[in-house]
């Protein structure tokens, strides 16, 4: 007899064995039947929950901009944090985990899975952009950063950055890539307002990736 458990409990449940099928046979060759089977769940479970493994993934995604929202959210009501300081650490907390993440980020870079990378991408910026357009504004109060338009300057930095640093959308050689994050590191300071060098870690941090 199976026992029962609360609804998001078994929803966890699906969402942890769905990813993992994603992530090891890869989204396009994981069927429901596998999820179904990974669980050890009826077809009529699964339907209850989720509509289709489209779903699924999407609800994976939403996780991780969940936790990196959530995470962003508690760096950005810091007391004892500079805007300076909470906008590195956020920056840092969005990157992607060894693992996991940067596993799922993969499977969204396929082809049929194009569309729902695209939300997952505009997802995160509505997200994210009032959190730090706070931080922003916290800078000014500051000193530390000068311009009259935070949300929008928050606006267009991050979707020049979440797009053009992506590499399931542009395919640049490490040179290419590493002369765009220069630029774009001058992008951000001017943008907003902040002393020349300030934002050169953002080079250090692509430096490192693709070290």
């Amino acid at each position: 007899m199976r026992i029962s458990k609360k609804p998001e409990e078994r929803r966890k449940e699906i969402l942890d064995a769905a990813e993992k099928l994603f992530t090891t046979k890869g989204y396009s060759k994981t069927t429901v039947n596998d999820i179904l089977k990974m669980v050890g769940i009826a077809k009529g479970t699964f339907y209850h929950y989720f509509q289709s493994k489209e779903e699924v993934m999407d609800a994976i995604i939403q996780r991780f901009i969940d936790y990196g929202v959530k995470m962003a959210k508690e760096i950005a009501s810091d007391p004892n944090l500079k805007a300076s300081e909470k906008l590195f650490k956020i920056i840092m907390a969005q990157k992607p985990d060894t693992g996991r993440k940067e596993e799922m980020i993969e499977q969204l870079h396929q082809v049929d899975n194009a569309e729902m990378h695209q939300k997952s991408i505009v997802e995160s910026i509505r997200q994210l952009t009032p959190i730090l357009t706070e931080v922003v504004e916290q800078g000014i109060e500051e000193g530390v950063f000068t311009t009259a338009y935070p949300k929008e300057t928050i606006e267009f930095l991050l979707v020049s950055s979440q797009f053009l640093f992506d590499e399931g959308i542009f395919s640049w050689e490490p040179h290419e890539l590493m002369q765009k994050a220069i630029a774009f590191v001058h992008v951000v300071e001017t943008t907003l307002g902040a002393e020349k060098g300030s934002f050169h870690y953002l080079v250090q941090m692509m430096a490192e990736n693709e070290g």
